[in-house]
Parts: C-alpha cells; sequence; structure tokens
C-alpha cells in the first residue's frame, strides 16, 4: 500500500495511491496521515479498494509527513562519502534534526536562499515511524517502521559550515523534499536490498545500494530510540552517498531550471524543479 499526503480543494488532505487516482482517506476519515500512522493500518486498508476520489496529474503532492514530531537526519553514512567530504569516520552515527517547514513535496519547487550560491543535493531513503517506541533492540527496529520514502537532504554548504553544528545549512524553507509517498514494510521489503540514484537534468550523479550504509536501519533506529522517544509519524532520513556536488571539482552547485530526481525502484521516484529565493 501507497500512502501520501496532498492538496484539495478543501484543504489538506492523505489517501491511498492507486495507479487510477487516490482514495481520499481524509474526507473519509478525517486527521491526517501522522494520526493514522498512530491509529494502525488497520482501517486504510479496509478501503484500499474503494473508488478513486482524485486524479493523480495535476495532484498538489505535501511533504508526505507535514507535520512530524521529529525529522531525525543521518549524516556521513556511506564510506565513499565520508571520504569525498574529507571527514573522519565515527564510532556513532552523525544525526543532525530538521524542522517541518525546512521541507517541500514532490513536484514542488526546492527554493535556493538568496544567500547563498552553494545549494547541493543529497538523495536518501527516509524511513516513517509506525510504532512507537524507547530503547529499541536491533533485531526488532523495522517492526517499528511503518515504511519508507524518498527525501533530498537540500544542503546550503557554506551556512552548514559556519560552526560544527548543521542546523544553518540543513534548515532553510524548502530546501528538504519528501515524497512522493511512503511505501509500507511489507510492500517494501528487505530495504538493505535497494539501490538510490540521484539524477540532475536527467544525468545520474549519485548511485549506491542500500547495502552499502555504514549504519544500517535498524542499528540506526535503535540508536536514536536510546536517547529520544521515537512516535508514530517521525521521519528518519538515512543518509546520501557519493557524489553530492560539494565533494566534485568543479563544484556542482544547484541553480535555478535544474531539475533534481532521487529514485529507488519499488519506492518510486522524488522530483523537483529548482527556483531561486
Amino acid at each position: 500500500m501507497r500512502l501520501a499526503s496532498f492538496l484539495t480543494a478543501n484543504g489538506p488532505s492523505y489517501g491511498i495511491v492507486r495507479e487510477d487516482g487516490i482514495v481520499d482517506l481524509g474526507a473519509r476519515l478525517g486527521g491526517d496521515l501522522r494520526g493514522i500512522l498512530a491509529e494502525g493500518l488497520e482501517r486504510p486498508r479496509e478501503l484500499a479498494e474503494e473508488p478513486a476520489d482524485l486524479h493523480l496529474k495535476g495532484l498538489r503532492w505535501l511533504p508526505l509527513i507535514p507535520n512530524p514530531g521529529a525529522i531525525y537526519c543521518v549524516g556521513l553514512n556511506y564510506r565513499a562519502h565520508v571520504e569525498e567530504v574529507g571527514r573522519p569516520l565515527g564510532d556513532w552515527p552523525t544525526v543532525f534534526l530538521r524542522v517541518p517547514p525546512s521541507q517541500t513535496g514532490h513536484l514542488a519547487p526546492i527554493v535556493r536562499p538568496r544567500v547563498s550560491e552553494q545549494l547541493d543535493f543529497e538523495g536518501e531513503l527516509a524511513a516513517v515511524i509506525g510504532r512507537p517506541g524507547r530503547h529499541i533492540e536491533p533485531a526488532t527496529a523495522l517492526e517499528h517502521i511503518a515504511g519508507y520514502s524518498l527525501y533530498n537532504d537540500g544542503s546550503v554548504r557554506d551556512w552548514q559550515r559556519h560552526s560544527a553544528q548543521y542546523t544553518a545549512g540543513k534548515n532553510f524553507a524548502a530546501t528538504g523534499a519528501f515524497g512522493p509517498w511512503l511505501v509500507t514494510g511489507e510492500e517494501a521489503g528487505d530495504p538493505s536490498r535497494l539501490e538510490l540514484t540521484t539524477r540532475l537534468n536527467g544525468e545520474v550523479v549519485q548511485h549506491a545500494p542500500l547495502s552499502e550504509l555504514i549504519f544500517t536501519i535498524p542499528q540506526i533506529v535503535a540508536y536514536i530510540s536510546t536517547f529520544s522517544q521515537l512516535e508514530p509519524g517521525d521521519v528518519i532520513v538515512t543518509g546520501t552517498p557519493a557524489g553530492v556536488g560539494a565533494g566534485r571539482e568543479p563544484k556542482l552547485w544547484l541553480r535555478a531550471g535544474d531539475t533534481i530526481e532521487v529514485e529507488v525502484p519499488g519506492i518510486g521516484t522524488l522530483r523537483n524543479p529548482i527556483v531561486d529565493e
């Protein structure tokens, strides 16, 4: 099952994504996708064969979880990426936070802020929590994940390097694209068997199997849950492979008019145009 958040004529909603359109769960059940994850997916599954309410063409996609309680991002989680940016390999996951207003949806613009020329791309797999937990063991961590989506953890590199903390460069408005939908765990299967590709204007700039993650998704879930209670709708962005613009010579920064895509077969393709603030 695939679930997404979107805008309708009546405001924000969420629903089931099918080939023939969208089953609008918001109109049937109320609330939002974060809330329905907390309640469990039994009722959405019961409604999965209802007639589609909305066409996919022209749909205005929202960030998959517009209002997450937390967005945990993992940096430096592929060895080749660690090497290209010249950072030491740590003993523990590098975790930083994004705020919800820094997100944007599928097909919506990623905005290059006026104060920087160094907007970079970072294609990543995102895991969305479906079951709460604290002190989760790696062996049971995947039971706490509702499903997977895609993230472009857009980074304003000069602001990211203002200090040892990543916060400033990772939280400009509409720089983190999230979507297009959530693929539930039973449909996605083992995430370590997936491969991620990022394309800039149709050219491949990043490609790696998820099996190359330094810290696996179960390890990341266990680590984060040690210091923070994980709740349904929380987002874990698992890290980007080598090929980012900052790791190239000459540097490859995003410009207005570019199109950036993040794809994982079996999950989908997240596509965004770049615009100037």
